[in-house]
């Protein structure tokens, strides 16, 4: 059973929300706003270009950094990681938790100025075949150092909301190898990735592959 590498770009779009001008306004659009704007605004950050804040990883938290000036919030926001919750409704329900304390600690909140408010967005994944494989896991050694970040992030985070067990692509497919996976799996298991850019997680699986025992090969005979 080989294994296609694929690789993917976003297009994004407004996700049909009135915008927040302040924290109260914020916590009324994250009640009906769509799922795929939680997914936008805290894990596709690290694959859009314009994404540039070393600080916080998730859009939210730069806003109320840049936008409302309040720090304490922008850390509380920051800390959260999505792919620790059940799913992205109790993100959801933790968001609005977290700005309900806030509220309660604050006697005025304050209005971002003219041009900041928060645009409520969400992006189509846009997914082609780069036309390479894997036959057996020896070859991730060989095929991770040569794929793109794009293709890291599709099958190493983007792989969190489409495989059976909320893993990445290359564990579900190393899982259907047969023995003798085990420690790989493991090695890639151990990466926590969400606060990670993708050339610090590309180098953290190159590592975690390279350090692994591998099983002994059997490669596929060809069609």
């Amino acid at each position: 059973m080989h294994f296609e590498i694929k690789d993917c770009t976003l297009i994004s779009r407004m996700a049909g929300v009135d915008t927040a001008l302040n924290l109260w306004e914020l916590r009324e659009r994250l009640l009906v706003c769509p799922v795929e704007c939680l997914f936008h605004h805290f894990c596709e950050t690290v694959i859009r270009p314009a994404f540039d804040d070393p600080e916080y990883r998730n859009d939210f938290a730069i806003w109320a950094s840049r936008g409302l000036r309040d720090r304490v919030l922008a850390e509380r926001l920051g800390v959260i990681n999505p792919y620790a919750l059940p799913d992205f409704e109790t993100l959801r329900v933790t968001l609005i938790d977290l700005i309900d304390d806030r509220l309660s600690e604050v006697e005025h909140f304050p209005w971002v100025e003219k041009g900041e408010d928060f645009r409520f967005m969400q992006a189509v994944t846009v997914v082609f075949n780069t036309e390479r494989k894997l036959h057996v896991p020896e070859d991730l050694k060989t095929e991770l150092p040569a794929m793109s970040l794009t293709s890291i992030y599709y099958h190493f985070v983007e792989a969190r909301r489409r495989t059976e067990n909320r893993t990445d692509d290359f564990t579900a497919w190393l899982v259907g190898c047969g023995d003798g996976t085990a420690a790989l799996v493991e090695a890639l298991s151990g990466i926590d990735f969400y606060f990670l850019t993708l050339p610090t997680l590309k180098r953290s699986l190159i590592t975690a592959v390279q350090n692994a025992e591998m099983p002994e090969p059997t490669r596929e005979k060809s069609a």
